[in-house]
């Protein structure tokens, strides 16, 4: 990527390691997840696939920081049916990012900033902060986080110049 192209992302380089399975239960794949999750990763997901022989499969997807692959690779081998996997290099292009709270009648929420060139270009209610809200005031999760982003957004604006 040239720097015209990456002007106001951070960029960085993390593993990403894949296996293909045809063979392994849900429960283990669920419990492989936890594992990575728990180990390091940076993000776990998996995407149904069509595999030779007609069979249907899943595609593990792991991203790690470089420094962690051998462990988490060793737990795929250990916690899946797997035989092999893809191990490469990727170059991560994100925005940079930044955490402010917000005041909603749930009390106050964490929201993430995706920042370019000193604009907010993306607003994110956290997760954990909008799950301890739902439970602390017994309300379902989407009305904490359309909360969050209303506050976010009436905030937005107020700030304007």
């Amino acid at each position: 990527m040239s720097a015209a192209e990456l002007d106001g992302y951070e960029t960085d380089t993390v593993t990403r390691l894949e296996t293909n399975l045809d063979d392994c239960p849900a429960e283990m794949l669920g419990r492989a997840m936890e594992m990575l999750l728990a180990g390091g990763a940076l993000d776990v997901w998996f995407t149904p696939i069509q595999m030779k022989k007609h069979r249907p499969g899943v595609m593990l997807s792991v991203l790690c920081e470089p420094g962690l692959a051998d462990q988490l690779l060793a737990v795929v081998f250990r916690e899946t049916t797997a035989f092999g996997l893809r191990k490469e290099e990727v170059v991560r292009v994100k925005l940079a990012r930044r955490f402010e709270t917000v005041a909603t009648a749930y009390g106050e929420i964490t929201v993430k900033l995706g920042v370019r060139h000193g604009q907010v270009v993306q607003v994110a209610p956290e997760y954990e902060s909008c799950r301890a809200a739902s439970e602390r005031h017994e309300r379902p999760f989407r009305e904490i986080f359309a909360a969050a982003l209303r506050a976010w957004e009436s905030r937005a604006d107020t700030a304007a110049p």
